[in-house]
């Protein structure tokens, strides 16, 4: 499916940042007081932002005109996420302004503690069903959406779990097998790259982004982390977990692909897998379509340090929150449950091919998965996947993260014990800050 450049996924620290620093006291939490306990029950019109990706706009639409067609009393007014530098920037602007949505479909889970600081988001906790409504429909998973108070200002919606993509006729001109590939590991992932660049076949064995925009580690050190943890986050109970004997695996593993030239310190302009650049990359469900008669792709679990069953890997979710300048928040719950229904979760998968975050996904929509077995995989990896740790100061945390690999790993400026321990120390003290 079209997909917007990581780039342009997430606003820049930078204006994070700033958002944060000069709105931080701006607005009070959702629920509580009168005022806040009647919201929760108003009925009425309510206006809904979604993405302007184009398949979502499609399904936005489509979920919009049924709500309405049987809602004549409590219409939704729905557009796409007006324009700026990101969604996150223009939603952080909006809760400041007192003119945010009801309902964003949208909303990056890192943005979030940010959101909650404003004061911007409604506790769905708020809603006599919302917790067990939550739970019912994503399980256990959505445990790692809780804030830090113990509520949840965000309902888990679609993921994009990331896997290991490959370019079969790449891997034959190797002379490596294209139908079942020494991929199990991370030691194998580093033999096969060795192969794929010193046999002529490809430029580069793999190309991950080497910019310092701290939403890049997602897409290099994370998975390979969520993988060999089976499923650790990089901060639990309030310290940070990567300055490990995994995390720093994961670290050595890359500092040998960057030094022996089998990936690139340089960003490529394009996307340097579906052009034949790089033998591998890190994608999740969307690639299938976006690669689609460009690449003859394949593509496996990430690999952890040993070889593992069921493989863990990171989310790339977006969710729903509730914004607390919504005046008919009834209404509002209503609509969200019925924009995650079985039916309109079903109505994402085909038109999307992103992942609803439900416990019974591949049971669910067998017939979707028997007519698509490439979506299969990841219906399966979508239960076990790692999100982004819901804490305070959560952008500055990972950029903090970032810019240690980037200096050790990446650019070897520094020994990754000497760079992932300074970073860790630091990370606790910001996790710390409230």
């Amino acid at each position: 499916m079209k997909r917007i450049t990581t780039a342009t996924r997430l606003l820049s620290v930078a204006a994070l940042t700033i958002m944060g620093a000069g709105l931080a006291g701006c607005g009070s939490q959702a629920g509580g007081g009168s005022d806040a306990s009647s919201a929760t029950t108003a009925k009425g019109p309510i206006k809904i932002w979604y993405s302007n990706n184009e398949f979502e706009v499609k399904w936005g639409k489509e979920m919009v005109a049924a709500w309405n067609a049987a809602h004549p009393d409590q219409q939704v007014d729905a557009q796409e996420i007006p324009a700026g530098k990101s969604s996150e920037e223009t939603i952080g602007a909006a809760i400041t302004a007192g003119n945010a949505p009801c309902l964003v479909f949208n909303t990056a889970p890192v943005a979030v503690p940010q959101f909650q600081k404003q004061g911007g988001l409604v506790p769905l906790d708020s809603f006599p069903d919302g917790a067990q409504y939550i739970k019912d429909r994503t399980g256990d998973l959505a445990d790692q959406y809780k804030s830090s108070d113990g509520k949840t200002y965000q309902l888990p919606w679609k993921s994009n779990p990331v896997v290991l993509f490959y370019n079969k006729d790449l891997f034959k001109k190797a002379g490596l097998d294209p139908e079942n590939p020494k991929l199990g590991t991370q030691q194998e992932l580093l033999d096969a790259s060795r192969t794929l660049v010193k046999s002529g076949a490809a430029q580069k064995a793999i190309w991950p982004s080497p910019a310092s925009d701290y939403f890049q580690s997602w897409f290099d050190f994370y998975p390979f982390y969520a993988a060999n943890t089976q499923g650790s986050q990089l901060i639990k109970d309030g310290k940070s977990t990567f300055d490990s004997e995994q995390g720093k695996q994961v670290a050595g593993m890359f500092e040998s692909l960057y030094k022996e030239d089998l990936a690139s310190k340089e960003t490529y302009q394009g996307d340097s897998f579906a052009e034949g650049k790089s033998a591998m990359a890190l994608a999740g469900p969307w690639a299938i379509a976006s690669y689609k008669d460009k690449v003859n792709w394949g593509a496996v679990p990430i690999p952890g340090a040993q070889q593992q069953d069921k493989s863990y890997t990171f989310s790339d979710a977006k969710n729903v929150s509730i914004y607390s300048a919504c005046k008919n928040q009834g209404t509002a719950w209503e609509v969200l449950k019925f924009a995650t229904s079985k039916d309109e979760d079903g109505k994402l998968l085909s038109e999307t091919g992103q992942m609803p975050m439900r416990k019974d996904l591949t049971s669910t929509y067998a017939d979707f998965f028997t007519k698509n077995p490439l979506y299969k995989n990841f219906a399966d990896q979508a239960g076990r996947t790692v999100e982004v740790p819901n804490v305070t100061n959560s952008v500055q945390i990972w950029q903090t993260f970032r810019d240690a690999w980037n200096k050790s790993v990446i650019f070897g400026n520094q020994s990754i014990d000497d760079a992932f321990k300074s970073a860790s120390d630091k990370i606790n003290q910001l996790a710390a800050t409230k």
